[in-house]
């Protein structure tokens, strides 16, 4: 089980203590993986937990420590982990087999499911992940429109391909990463959330721009929140342009509300991105949206008009098991309360934690929308409170902040009090964490905002 922190060890030394069989596996995976991870997110400082098993909202690390996981499978879980119908689905598709290499009747179903749910799917194709769902996204908007420019916005992930790469963490100022040849970032535009006059002028200046693409709800689930009216705009300068606008649903979909963060705003794009919460744990990713934009991928249509068939192949496209696991994930978001649920318990979790920096008297601010919640840090010591903060008017500083070891700290001191958040320090709801994970998550965020107080790193 896990163990708070003694009152004379650092929150470090009692990480190190808890986690013997962790620290033993990362340098293991020092030898064979690059910095020993598979995914950067999952980089933690002085190593990261290994964890063993799950269940619900809870999971477990080889040294035995339990968490209140807000993790949640990099946000994919929405029921929790192993979600009993999910789990009897998936076990059902594997007796059958793991992969066909032909069509069968759970991928007609999964993608029935998606266009009953989202509102923009006329119709779906399926990816391996969201990365390849984006990639595909902004091909057929550049085919369609017959357009070279593409527009994104500041601090938005939209996976790792070469046209992604700047402006989500670094090279805000468009040019190319490494490893990228400058040809490509030179098509990709940028521009600041909520800038309205500097979207203005981009449409202004460039007649060529083939798509718009953007998280909905704002950069990393709303840690940068997008404010509606921005997107009204977003919306009405792709329709007056005939620039195709993507809703990135990565994320979202599934996870605001049955039918993603586009049902709750009122606002359909063109074509949507999914992942996560799509395939219910397992890998899987989609493009979905107007038919006469995807008919770029059929092949008697695109024969009938004479026009080139955009290509897409991929190994494990509708896999049978991913198939199984979205279709039982997606039929219980849309006959059940999950999404309510979870984000009910996501607006206690922030207006609690908030009155805990009250209380220690801490200008720290948590914030956030639906089923999520990040930690303004507040590494510049503005005067902020609590409970009124503004996460809008601190975008500029949150894009340009330097990464100072706090959230480290602060993720270090959570998982010594039995909490796994991600390194934002930032956190995903499920419909299955209830009282008992509130309660144990509000002491490890007081446990711990006492521990770096004493520890000198707040004041």
């Amino acid at each position: 089980m896990s163990t708070t922190t003694l009152p004379n060890a650092t929150l470090l030394s009692t990480y190190e203590s808890i986690t013997p069989g962790s620290a033993a596996l990362a340098a293991q995976a020092q030898a064979v993986l690059p910095s020993g991870l598979a995914h950067d997110s999952r980089n933690f400082d002085p190593y990261p937990i290994y964890v063993t098993r799950a269940a619900g909202p809870l999971k477990w690390d080889v040294d035995g420590n339990k968490y209140v996981d807000y993790f949640g499978g990099h946000g994919a879980l929405i029921l929790g982990h192993n979600h009993p119908k999910v789990l009897a689905a998936v076990h059902a598709a594997l007796d059958r087999g793991t992969h066909f290499g032909a069509c069968h009747e759970l991928e007609v179903r999964w993608a029935e499911l998606v266009c009953q749910m989202v509102p923009s799917a006329e119709c779906v194709r399926f990816t391996s992940s969201g990365t390849e769902a984006t990639l595909m996204a902004l091909r057929l908007a550049r085919a369609y429109t017959g357009r070279t420019k593409l527009l994104r916005f500041r601090g938005h992930f939209h996976g790792w391909h070469d046209h992604m790469t700047n402006g989500h963490h670094d090279h805000f100022d468009g040019s190319a990463s490494a490893g990228v040849l400058g040809g490509i970032a030179d098509h990709v535009l940028l521009c600041d959330p909520n800038d309205t006059d500097g979207l203005i002028k981009i449409f202004e200046q460039h007649r060529d721009i083939a798509a718009a693409i953007l998280e909905p709800t704002g950069a990393h689930f709303g840690r940068m929140p997008i404010e509606q009216a921005f997107l009204k705009t977003l919306r009405t300068l792709t329709k007056d342009t005939g620039t195709i606008l993507i809703f990135d649903e990565v994320v979202t979909g599934f996870r605001c509300s049955p039918g993603g963060a586009q049902q709750v705003l009122g606002i359909t794009p063109d074509m949507t991105t999914l992942a996560k919460i799509l395939a219910g744990g397992m890998p899987g990713g989609a493009v979905c949206g107007r038919r006469d934009i995807l008919d770029l991928l059929d092949f008697k249509r695109t024969k009938a008009k004479g026009i080139e068939k955009i290509a897409h192949p991929g190994t494990f496209n509708a896999n049978p098991v991913s198939a199984a696991a979205g279709i039982a994930t997606l039929e219980i978001l849309s006959t059940t309360d999950a999404n309510a649920k979870a984000n009910a318990y996501g607006e206690t979790l922030r207006k609690r934690m908030n009155e805990v920096l009250l209380e220690e008297k801490v200008k720290m601010a948590v914030h956030g929308s639906y089923s999520g919640f990040h930690v303004y840090t507040n590494p510049d010591k503005d005067d902020i409170t609590p409970g009124q903060f503004d996460a809008t008017a601190y975008i500029a500083k949150m894009i340009n902040a330097k990464k100072d070891g706090f959230a480290n700290a602060l993720r270090m001191g959570m998982l010594v009090n039995g909490v796994d958040v991600n390194s934002g320090p930032s956190g995903t709801i499920s419909a299955t964490h209830g009282d008992d994970e509130m309660a144990v998550t509000i002491d490890a965020f007081r446990s711990t905002i006492r521990a770096l107080k004493r520890e000198g790193a707040l004041s």
